[in-house]
């Protein structure tokens, strides 16, 4: 009876961290624009500044998986961050979402601490591919066309 009790008391002191944080951290519409487009803005910029140290794997792959993580946190000014990583968590996303989360840290670990180029190069192919699967997961129907698609492309019977 007693586990019981202090197992509905953490829940509720989890309910209530986060309904306090949510409560604490309300943006104006404005603000969350704002907050969007300027994360978004510096995600773009870091990727499209990774193609320039291109050919250095582990600068590209900082510089890349940077900016993938400021485009994938620009998202959380609009929906807020408690609904996006309850959609990342959603069943037909999770294995497109932790593939995701997966990649970039083995880009980052890849190029940080074991500074060895193929592999952050490798790291940075599976990234991007896992990037791409993930935002398919948004649009209704889109996973499963791509799918019929590359089937149809590299299907080998004759």
């Amino acid at each position: 009876m007693e586990a019981e009790d202090e197992a509905a008391s953490a829940m509720e002191d989890n309910t209530s961290f986060m309904d306090d944080f949510n409560r604490n951290c309300t943006l104006s519409t404005k603000q969350r624009f704002y907050g969007f487009a300027i994360c978004l803005a510096a995600g773009i910029t870091c990727t499209l500044l990774s193609l320039i140290v291109f050919f250095n794997p582990i600068k590209f792959g900082i510089t890349f998986t940077l900016g993938n993580l400021l485009s994938l946190g620009s998202t959380a000014f609009l929906i807020g961050p408690k609904r996006q990583v309850t959609m990342m968590l959603d069943p037909a996303r999770i294995y497109a979402t932790a593939i995701y989360l997966a990649s970039i840290i083995i880009a980052l670990f890849s190029a940080l601490y074991v500074h060895n180029k193929l592999l952050t190069l490798l790291a940075i192919i599976l990234e991007f591919g896992a990037l791409i699967w993930y935002s398919l997961s948004y649009i209704p129907f889109a996973r499963s066309m791509v799918s019929k698609v590359m089937l149809a492309c590299f299907d080998t019977d004759f």
